[in-house]
């Protein structure tokens, strides 16, 4: 069971001294403040379950309270502030009144129990549903490259091997990694995932491995890692290709020997976890460079799914744009019928950068600004933006141009106007080089 982490602001040593004891008796871990400033501090920088506050805490009562108030009402997940005295106005849900000591342990267990059951419920349904949801059998795949992968998926579910997942950003892979853990006889233990682009180096390594209380500024307590968190069950490192040697070390020594020690800890920590690994990056390349290491390398590639993009699958695109309009149609309460002509044709020529997390967004956006009970090509404008990487190394200047107005074409959904605005230059300027080379489509749009 996870006990709750509680702020005592108290100024009165005595009180303190005996609710901290008594709370740590129980299992609670407790942080003392007796400045209301300091408390503030620490409520920002960690995340606390209960903070409990006396008005005596306060130089200037009704100021303290509120800017108290306000910090706490900005946290993503408000804590219990208990009080001694609350104020009439203060009608908040998350703000309790105990007059004594003994009432504050009262609450604080009631707190608790409350948590506990909300926590077990959600872990229960989520137990539930998960299989349900990352079942290869429910996930979309219509096109040759995903029914593949997903017949691979279902052959390496049962192994404890590792497996490195590559693809462009959007294909998926955090879904590939979900499908594998929920299938696996380690589905009922923890799934955890990091983005190791996400964070800077020290931070991710305490975010791994964890770290001692004191083991560099800003520690106040121990935290259990990632690492540890996922034993007995699978660690999801997402964009693996992003992390540093020294951590890539660390991580190598976890896979090789399931052991390491937390940042400011002498301690080995032994941990049974399957780990799971996927980039966007050419890691033998980042070898090459001696960004990565080969014998990491070889250590997460024991098993390789590569995922196609969205635009090498596209009998993928409208079976996926249908699960996402069904999804957010639900989510939004908007009775929506499904797509026009016009809207499939757009979605299918439509080259997807972003692949299905575009898409998935494209389509959430649609369904908030469709007007009628039909998606028309007009819900799915989307601002292009053309990245410099779509043209390819080593070609001749004349074919560059060609195909960056092919290019411009297929986002603009071949509509020359739209292709002209995004290239910068006049209608007649690309009509010109349309005809200088050669570039034919069936469905052309010229001024639209």
């Amino acid at each position: 069971m996870v006990m709750a982490h509680i702020l005592l602001i108290k100024r009165n040593e005595k009180e303190r001294n005996f609710l901290a004891k008594e709370l740590k008796k129980n299992g609670y871990e407790v942080d003392e403040i007796t400045d209301i400033r300091e408390a503030i501090d620490r409520i920002n920088e960690l995340r606390f379950d209960v903070v409990v506050a006396d008005l005596d805490t306060m130089n200037t009562v009704e100021e303290g309270h509120n800017l108290l108030k306000k910090v706490i009402r900005e946290q993503v997940i408000p804590p219990y502030l208990i009080i001694d005295k609350k104020p009439p106005a203060w009608t908040e849900s998350y703000i309790l009144e105990a007059s004594s000591l003994k009432k504050v342990i009262e609450l604080i267990g009631h707190i608790q129990s409350k948590e506990q059951k909300l926590m077990q419920a959600e872990i229960d349904y989520l137990r539930h549903r998960q299989p349900y949801i990352y079942n290869t059998d429910h996930i979309v795949a219509k096109s040759p490259q995903m029914r593949q992968v997903l017949s691979i998926v279902k052959k390496i579910c049962s192994s404890d091997a590792t497996v490195l997942i590559t693809g462009e950003t959007g294909t998926g892979k955090e879904l590939i990694a979900s499908a594998i853990h929920f299938n696996s006889p380690r589905r009922k233990r923890a799934f955890v995932k990091v983005n190791c682009a996400a964070l800077h180096e020290t931070l991710l390594e305490s975010e791994l491995f964890g770290h001692e209380k004191g083991a560099f500024t800003g520690a106040y307590k121990r935290r259990i890692g990632r690492f540890e968190q996922a034993d007995g069950g699978t660690i999801f490192l997402d964009e693996i290709g992003d992390m540093s040697p020294s951590v890539q070390a660390k991580v190598l020594r976890v896979i090789q020997e399931k052991e390491f020690e937390r940042l400011g800890g002498e301690k080995t920590i032994k941990v049974d976890v399957r780990l799971l690994a996927a980039t966007n990056k050419d890691l033998r390349a980042l070898i090459e460079e001696g960004k990565f290491r080969q014998d990491l390398y070889y250590r997460i590639n024991v098993l390789h799914i590569h995922l196609s993009p969205l635009r090498e699958r596209h009998e993928d695109i409208m079976p996926l744009a249908e699960f996402f309009l069904k999804k957010f149609s639900s989510h939004l309460s908007k009775p929506i019928k499904g797509f026009s002509p016009g809207a499939k044709r757009f979605l299918l020529n439509y080259p997807w950068p972003g692949n299905v997390r575009e898409l998935e967004n494209i389509i959430e956006r649609a369904v908030l600004m469709a007007e009628g009970d039909i998606i028309d090509e007009r819900d799915l404008f989307i601002e292009y933006d053309l990245p410099p990487s779509i043209v390819r190394k080593g070609i001749k200047l004349k074919e560059a141009e060609r195909e960056l107005i092919i290019q411009a074409l297929q986002r603009s959904n071949w509509i020359q106007k739209e292709a002209a605005r995004l290239l910068g230059i006049s209608k007649r300027a690309i009509h010109y080089k349309i005809k200088k080379y050669g570039i034919k489509h069936h469905r052309w749009i010229k001024n639209r």
